[in-house]
């Protein structure tokens, strides 16, 4: 089935009893009447629909395991011994540290990258708002792009909310105003904007009260094919949340559910956003509203659904003038998705981005708007930025790393936590129990910021520091490419190791790429 043993699942802390499952179902093949029942169909005996889930909720990020028939290892990047492009061919200028990562997004507003990076839509999932210091602080001293994630507003314990309108969210203008304090000139954060942040006039406070440019609509991520879910552990809350519009399971306000609750038979409820309904009208009016409200830059985010609403998600776009669209694919993270359905449904992104690619083309010939993209789905280090870039070049600036970004802010806040609790791990302590020996680049962050680099968090120097990495690989990758600024990757930088690749990519396969020219060289 290839995701693994599909009855068994660390995400969701269950296991078989055997180790040989049986391939198409996943049990057990001898299953045993005796067995404490910790496989899939066992825990869910028991536990119910909490087995839907990988957790602990909020503790976890997630990323499926399914293994699909073509992914971004069956691309390899092509090199040269010959020329340079974007730099003189001298063996003195054509140097790996010139290599410039920047980039530009934007259709009529412009934002400066210094790495062209965003971090996934961090929204209100207890890990997202438990890390948000170290991701906004990080993200904006890296000159990335920082995505507040769906319903911040709505989960905001604080939130003044009049005539179903919010006209103040204490959660908000943290997340914003933790970005813009260590913002440096490149990167932006974006908004996003789901059906309950619509209602409640989300996007619209923050451009007024707090000075948001760019707004993401988003129609869906790759990690599921419903709206966003998280967990709430008090009746109180799950109660609040049903008021302001959500779904909340079970229903908070029924008795026999009230005391199962209360007798401790299950001890959390569920919250669920409701399913975006996408037409063109509405949506060319959408950007239309947010352009009249104020934003600068309208971005699009969109799932992997199937082929035709990514068709659907590139026309609208285009015909509203949207300035980017971001295109998740499945196989990437989440904080909270089914398990089954991450793993199970959508367009993987390899081949999604592949169709992105012809599409944005044909829009091109015929002379339509083709918004920048970005791809996300799975991406973590250098070499998956280069290849996504150059398999959808020209139209691709970008790539979304979610779970990826996260982890340096949990590394470097519980690296903060456990020095102060003089608790550093073994293979931590053995650089130094400083911070100017632990992080490779606190010294230069040091130099920059001076005594205000006390006060920036330890998630942010971690994310600093893996941004770091990520660019010094990359312009390594790039140099042995010839290829000295983003703007010049193209498709030709990659070639297919397998010929079901190249059937889904369109990147020639590697023994027949370059041939015909290799055999001028070699007999002309």
């Amino acid at each position: 089935m290839g995701s693994g043993q599909a009855n068994a699942s660390s995400a969701t802390g269950t296991k078989n009893r055997v180790q040989d499952a049986a391939p198409q179902s996943g049990i057990c093949s001898v299953c045993f009447d005796g067995c404490a029942g910790l496989c899939e169909v066992g825990k869910s005996s028991f536990r119910g629909r909490e087995v839907v889930y990988p957790g602990p909720f909020g503790k976890i990020t997630a990323g499926a395991t399914k293994k699909y028939p073509v992914d971004y290892s069956q691309l390899n990047i092509q090199g040269t011994c010959v020329g340079a492009v974007g730099v003189d061919p001298d063996p003195d200028k054509a140097i790996f540290p010139v290599v410039s990562t920047e980039t530009e997004i934007g259709f009529k507003h412009k934002i400066k990258l210094d790495l062209p990076v965003f971090t996934g839509a961090l929204g209100s999932t207890d890990i997202a708002k438990d890390n948000w210091e170290g991701l906004a602080a990080g993200g904006a001293i890296s000159g990335i792009v920082v995505v507040i994630g769906e319903n911040i507003v709505g989960m905001d314990p604080e939130a003044e909310i009049k005539n179903n309108r919010v006209v103040k969210s204490p959660e908000m203008e943290k997340r914003v105003r933790l970005f813009k304090e260590w913002y440096n000139g490149a990167g932006a954060i974006f908004l996003q904007q789901n059906v309950e942040d619509t209602r409640l006039g989300s996007a619209e406070y923050a451009i007024e009260k707090l000075g948001v440019e760019c707004i993401e609509l988003k129609w869906g991520q790759g990690a599921k094919n419903i709206g966003g879910e998280v967990k709430l552990k008090t009746l109180e809350r799950a109660r609040e949340l049903k008021k302001r519009g959500y779904i909340v399971v079970p229903d908070p306000e029924n008795p026999t559910v009230i005391k199962a609750f209360q007798e401790e038979e299950f001890r959390e409820f569920e919250r669920h956003s409701r399913l975006g309904m996408v037409e063109q009208e509405g949506f060319v009016k959408a950007v239309k509203h947010y352009r009249d409200a104020g934003a600068k830059f309208i971005s699009l985010k969109t799932g992997a659904y199937r082929m035709t609403d990514l068709a659907r998600a590139l026309r609208f776009a285009s015909d509203g003038g949207v300035d980017m669209v971001t295109i998740d694919g499945a196989g990437g993270g989440t904080g909270m998705s089914p398990w089954r359905m991450m793993n199970e449904w959508g367009i993987p992104t390899i081949y999604l981005q592949a169709a992105a690619y012809k599409f944005a083309s044909q829009l091109k010939a015929k002379g339509k708007h083709v918004p920048d993209l970005a791809m996300a789905g799975g991406f973590s280090l250098e070499d998956h930025i280069f290849k996504a870039l150059a398999l959808g070049a020209p139209f691709f600036k970008a790539v979304c790393m979610g779970r990826a970004l996260m982890i340096p802010a949990f590394v470097g806040k519980n690296i903060h936590r456990w020095s102060q609790e003089d608790k550093l791990p073994g293979e931590i302590k053995k650089y130094g129990d400083v911070p100017e020996r632990i992080f490779i680049t606190y010294e230069t962050l040091k130099a920059k910021y001076g005594k205000d680099i006390e006060k920036l968090p330890f998630g942010a120097v971690g994310m600093y520091t893996y941004c770091d990495r990520l660019k010094l690989g990359l312009q390594q990758i790039m140099a042995g490419a010839r290829k000295f600024a983003l703007k010049h990757l193209d498709r030709n930088d990659l070639v297919s190791l397998t010929k079901e690749c190249a059937a889904v990519t369109g990147i020639p396969y590697v023994m027949e790429s370059d041939m015909k020219e290799a055999e001028r060289i070699l007999l002309g």
